[in-house]
């Protein structure tokens, strides 16, 4: 007689949302991004109207750091999964480099590296990042361990110098992924100063893809953009992130306009298309409110990559 060992609540959500090869779409959410008409309700309107995206939401695993996000999750039909922390409110909108936002950041890497040691390959997606085209069909799925946005790219996919942003990448589980998720969780600064990004940069700079051998990627800011570059195009955007941007409410105002010209650009021939790239002008004017009293303010945004490099 053999015994089975009881599948806990992360295998049964990551086996849910899995393809047949063992890959998913992860994304972090706390109640600020999935109120309605937010991030998530963009984030899957992008789906619905992006090329190839339409069966994408199936493979999408939210995980939900409050109880109002794991409903809200819910109620849309998501796969959804509770990471949350006993006796701790991240509920509200955290402010870049906050110590809310920088404890978040942290929360979500070590979540990821526990996916990764079950198997799964998975992009994870910011909340602040929508989709116009199927990215699965721009990656590499043979000989990369390790693709990832940009921040910086110089034009060469395999050069180190290119500065990274972890608001958008696939990785692959294997050795090399795990134990360099392994290694980026053992240095996080305990002291809170080092978000996620600056330290898996600084990993970069050091060495660490050398050593572990890992075959990593960069990825075209023209297909997998954000705001801290200029302009756009698209004819060949595949996602884009809203980073470069302090609120939420900024956040959704600007990708709205770029979702809602990119149905219209849909609409007409794309060698004829005269639908003009939109301008992040709320989340330019949002660098000028008050940081002091945004920060000590109840409402604290869970979307981890805001800065510029």
């Amino acid at each position: 007689m053999t015994s089975t060992i009881p599948k806990d609540e992360l295998e049964t959500a990551l086996e849910g949302a899995s393809m047949e090869n063992k890959t998913l779409i992860i994304a972090v959410a706390n109640k600020a991004c999935t109120k309605e008409g937010s991030l998530l309700d963009l984030l899957l309107q992008s789906f619905q109207v992006g090329e190839g995206t339409q069966l994408l939401h199936n493979h999408l695993l939210l995980a939900a750091i409050d109880q109002t996000a794991f409903e809200q999750c819910n109620l849309r039909g998501l796969h959804c999964y509770k990471l949350m922390t006993e006796g701790v409110d991240f509920s509200g909108e955290s402010i870049f480099m906050s110590r809310d936002y920088l404890k978040i950041t942290w929360m979500k890497t070590l979540f990821q590296a526990n996916v990764l040691r079950r198997g799964y390959n998975f992009i994870f997606t910011d909340m602040d990042v929508i989709w116009m085209r199927n990215p699965f069909e721009r990656l590499v799925h043979q000989g990369v361990d390790l693709q990832i946005s940009c921040d910086y790219y110089n034009g060469n996919p395999s050069d180190l110098a290119n500065h990274i942003n972890t608001g958008f990448y696939f990785v692959v589980s294997n050795n090399k992924t795990i134990s360099m998720f392994d290694k980026w969780c053992s240095d996080r600064d305990d002291s809170l100063n080092l978000h996620d990004q600056h330290m898996l940069q600084r990993l970069i700079e050091n060495g660490l893809i050398q050593r572990l051998d890992l075959r990593l990627r960069f990825l075209n800011p023209l297909y997998f953009g954000g705001f801290c570059a200029n302009g756009g195009d698209y004819g060949k955007v595949v996602t884009m992130h809203a980073n470069c941007c302090v609120t939420i409410d900024a956040k959704t105002r600007d990708l709205r306009a770029i979702l809602d010209g990119w149905i219209k650009f849909k609409g007409q021939s794309n060698a004829t298309s005269t639908v003009q790239w939109p301008d992040h002008s709320n989340c330019i004017r949002s660098w000028s409110i008050d940081h002091n009293r945004m920060s000590s303010s109840s409402n604290h945004t869970l979307t981890t990559s805001n800065h510029t490099s």
